[in-house]
């Protein structure tokens, strides 16, 4: 990775962002590398760790995990967007969203969660779904508190000194980036792999009006940047922005605008993800379903021990139905 891009040493400040730049500018966030990379080789551990035991792992939950998930994170904080969320508004708004929307959809379509329990050695995974189905988590997890507490997350960053602070103090700026993922995972991560710390009532068709409410409650904020009067974190933006830059309050509508686009756009594949899990679920209740019905029919043909031979241990309707149609061929039968 490269540090900064070029800048124009006589303005000491960044130079333009045009579309080669959002592309090739790039800069080290060792807190967010370090994460990425543990991240990945727990993952990585746990999947091997099922291959060497000859159980598959669905690629594709790899595949989600890594690109989307580690992918997101890493784009989030190393990528132009980090580069340039010092001078410019919009690059942050979306380097937040992607860690507290994308970012969990990513990691959480990779269920990291249940290749942890199959994974990790008996005794482990029994503890594991202990703090997993536990009093704090099921709360924090809970529909409506987790999508209050994104709101929350997204509303505090904004509209208290939470994020003018942190482009100040770089800790706090690590911080933000830990607060809002763990935020987004907390939703995200319970309604698409872990069943068991969500109530009873939270059935696929609750589940998918969840995601349906989220979504909406997700373009709160976008709508509220994008038309607040105030500009946010507006001391800081209006010394840093640089001489090429768009007007500050234009800057700020461009990033609500971004929020609000991303939110919508990630709501859709969260929403085909549930209502895919709810046909998958169905398939297997029906063919469950099907095999037990099987055995009783087998079980009611087959003779019982001692019994007289018989040919044909199902009788026809018509001869236990009790109406006219039936006592109709009954009697035909006979006279024949």
């Amino acid at each position: 990775m490269s540090g900064y891009p070029v800048t124009d040493l006589a303005a000491g400040r960044l130079a333009e962002l045009t579309a080669d730049r959002l592309l090739s500018s790039w800069r080290l966030d060792l807190p967010a590398l370090v994460l990425a990379v543990a991240l990945g080789a727990l993952y990585g551990w746990g999947v091997g760790r099922l291959r060497r035991r000859g159980a598959p792992w669905p690629p594709a939950r790899t595949a989600a995990f890594a690109l989307l998930g580690l992918g997101g994170l890493v784009v989030a904080t190393m990528s132009s967007l980090a580069v340039y969320d010092h001078v410019l508004f919009w690059p942050a708004a979306v380097q937040n969203v992607l860690l507290d929307l994308v970012v969990p959809l990513g990691l959480a379509l990779g269920d990291p969660l249940r290749l942890a329990v199959e994974a990790l050695p008996e005794e482990a995974a029994g503890r594991l779904r202990r703090v997993m189905t536990g009093r704090v988590v099921r709360t924090l997890t809970f529909p409506l508190v987790s999508t209050a507490l994104v709101l929350a997350t997204e509303l505090t960053v904004y509209f208290t000194p939470y994020f003018a602070t942190a482009l100040r103090v770089g800790w706090l700026h690590e911080l933000m980036y830990l607060h809002l993922l763990a935020a987004g995972c907390l939703f995200v991560v319970p309604v698409l792999t872990r069943e068991e710390t969500l109530p009873s009532w939270c059935t696929h068709p609750v589940r998918a009006a969840l995601v349906f409410l989220d979504g909406v409650v997700d373009a709160v904020p976008g709508i509220v940047v994008m038309t607040h009067g105030t500009l946010i974190a507006g001391a800081w933006y209006l010394h840093h922005a640089p001489s090429w830059s768009p007007d500050v309050h234009h800057d700020q509508q461009v990033g609500g605008g971004a929020m609000l686009d991303i939110a919508e756009l990630v709501a859709l594949p969260f929403l085909l993800a549930i209502l895919f899990q709810w046909a998958r679920a169905e398939r297997v209740q029906t063919a469950a379903l099907d095999r037990r019905l099987d055995a009783e029919l087998a079980t009611a043909q087959s003779p019982e021990p001692g019994a007289p031979p018989t040919a044909d241990r199902v009788r026809p309707w018509w001869e236990t139905e009790q109406n006219d149609v039936a006592a109709g061929i009954r009697r035909h039968n006979e006279s024949h």
